[in-house]
């Protein structure tokens, strides 16, 4: 069973939220937050697995209490649910350590999807999501296609997993697109976060997208 708080000031969006996800055999609402250090409380109160995260809420914002989470309980998710695709939103939750980007207008059977694909360790963007990051990073190419000074440590095989992390693929999808094991594939992003003192997947993305490997 994979726990979930949901955090959003409007009790009528919370409130379909949960039903959506109560009505998953395999998800529970634990808690409801109106706000994000409500939300921050609940998530290590019930040990939860997921938060599903408004960004502007009264009080503490989405993008504070997503960096409280992260920093209190690394094992839970957050997925950040929201109505805008604003750049510095986009950027705002996945440098707070957001695990997922979902706009407000997803489908439900795409919000239980993406709440058991984030639980799994995966990272995820709505198209429109997607679509920001490569305009705020990807709109002035570089001068050179060489791979980033940066990059220097990494083996050309780490560099493609790497670049393959920044589209948001898992490691299955990563695998068959390289024709390696999925146990390989685990084994290149390690490596990759170890070599390059990331977190975790999510802050590979961003470093992917600020170096400028995305998109090339």
């Amino acid at each position: 069973m994979i726990n979930v708080v949901v955090a959003d000031d409007q009790d009528l969006i919370r409130g379909g939220l949960c039903a959506i996800l109560n009505a998953e055999p395999d998800l529970r609402v634990v808690a409801e937050a109106g706000d994000g250090a409500a939300a921050t409380r609940a998530v290590v109160a019930h040990h939860a697995d997921v938060a599903l995260m408004d960004l502007q809420m009264p009080g503490t914002d989405g993008i504070e209490a997503t960096r409280r989470i992260v920093a209190a309980r690394p094992e839970c998710r957050v997925i950040v649910l929201t109505m805008f695709d604003l750049d510095e939103y986009v950027v705002g939750a996945l440098r707070a350590g957001a695990s997922a980007f979902l706009l407000k207008t997803t489908p439900p059977h795409e919000l239980a999807v993406a709440v058991r694909r984030c639980h799994a360790g995966d990272i995820l963007f709505s198209p429109a999501v997607t679509l920001r990051l490569v305009e705020t990073y990807v709109r002035r190419p570089p001068a050179t296609d060489a791979v980033p000074a940066v990059l220097a440590d990494l083996t050309g095989r780490e560099v493609d997993v790497l670049r393959a992390v920044a589209r948001g693929l898992s490691n299955a999808e990563i695998a068959a697109a390289l024709f390696l094991g999925e146990a390989t594939v685990k084994t290149h992003v390690s490596r990759i976060l170890a070599k390059l003192n990331l977190r975790d997947r999510v802050q590979a993305v961003v470093f992917a997208f600020e170096c400028g490997l995305a998109g090339r």
